[in-house]
């Protein structure tokens, strides 16, 4: 059924009902067969064999409900969470909100969770043995008492303990404004602390450790981020998370408290990914995400450096198959300027 019949089926809810609502229904799609590797958009990153640069970014699927079915969706891998050590409700809602006018996000979540644990049971039910299956990766953060008290590196290093065995690779994730304190860790002391309890965790053959930052970066904390990256060698940079800036907006949500997600994020996402792709050079592959939503800003962001990238508030106005529609657009825009893999163009305009 064309999303244009349905939306306004799901915008006559509110927003957060009908998120759920949509995990409801993906959790009765049978799971699809195994997705193929599209030769022309097919490639390795930090050792994980993606069959097309196109992901979902965490925050969609905070449980592990539905990620296991989203490669039916066209996407080439999904990133489940943020998923904290303890079951945790998250803020008092009303907690997310749609600027439509603006085809824009505004969630103040809290990293709301069933926890590491329940997740972990259910992701052990549907999940193939790593490597073999569709590419999922575990979004981890602390409990917001943790972190309060100072003891969010344990609850990071407890995640990664717990996850490990179920996931294609780690994201840390440092970046959320919707938990006091948490991205005073993106310091330089403090990350240095965090990164190293984190790769201490990690065990033996453990999976690749991503890292995921804010879009409100000075240049000096970019410095830091990107020096702390390469001395505690994580295998890839997610940039960025939701901004606590406003931008002019036209939406009459937009005074609502937390992270802006969508179109407003485009231009400030992809200057912050330039500025890693300069310091970086192709040290360490680089992940876009924040304000995608075809295929011309997708290819935007490779081209400025990112290996991958991962959508997430646009499926809210374009639908469900957006994957699909970025990845025929990427390789339409490669055969225009004769391209014959999507690497080829991965930091050409760096």
């Amino acid at each position: 059924m064309s999303y244009r019949l349905i939306r306004p089926l799901f915008f006559a809810l509110d927003a957060e009902r009908a998120h759920n609502l949509s995990i409801a229904l993906l959790r009765m799609m049978p799971t699809p067969a195994p997705l193929q590797a599209d030769p022309m958009l097919a490639q390795t990153v930090a050792g994980i064999a993606f069959p097309n640069p196109v992901g979902l970014a965490a925050g969609y699927d905070k449980d592990g409900r539905v990620a296991h079915k989203m490669h039916g969706l066209g996407f080439g891998f999904a990133e489940l969470g943020t998923l904290t050590p303890l079951a945790q409700p998250g803020n008092p809602q009303p907690r997310l909100f749609r600027l439509v006018e603006d085809k824009a996000v505004i969630n103040r979540f809290g990293f709301n969770n069933g926890g590491q644990g329940a997740a972990a049971d259910r992701i052990a039910r549907y999940r193939r043995p790593v490597g073999e299956g569709p590419v999922i990766g575990i979004n981890i953060g602390a409990n917001k008492e943790a972190t309060a008290a100072g003891r969010a590196n344990a609850d990071y290093a407890t995640g990664v303990t717990c996850m490990a065995p179920l996931a294609d690779y780690l994201t840390v994730n440092i970046s959320s404004p919707n938990t006091p304190g948490l991205r005073a860790l993106q310091g330089r002391a403090a990350l240095d602390d965090l990164l190293g309890a984190v790769m201490a965790a990690r065990p033996e053959g453990g999976p690749p450790i991503f890292l995921k930052v804010a879009p409100d970066l000075e240049p000096a904390d970019i410095e830091d981020i990107a020096a702390a990256c390469i001395d505690h060698r994580i295998d890839a940079l997610i940039v960025s998370n939701t901004t606590i800036t406003r931008p002019a907006l036209q939406s009459v949500h937009a005074g609502e408290t937390g992270g802006l997600s969508g179109a407003p994020l485009t231009d400030l996402s992809l200057g912050k990914l330039r500025d890693f792709r300069r310091l970086l050079g192709d040290r360490l592959p680089l992940i876009g995400v924040g304000g995608i939503a075809n295929a011309e800003q997708a290819y935007a962001r490779i081209r400025a450096g990112a290996s991958l990238v991962q959508v997430y508030s646009a499926l809210v106005y374009e639908g469900p198959y957006l994957a699909r529609r970025i990845n025929e657009g990427l390789k339409a825009l490669m055969a225009r300027d004769g391209v014959r893999h999507i690497g080829e163009v991965v930091g050409i305009d760096a």
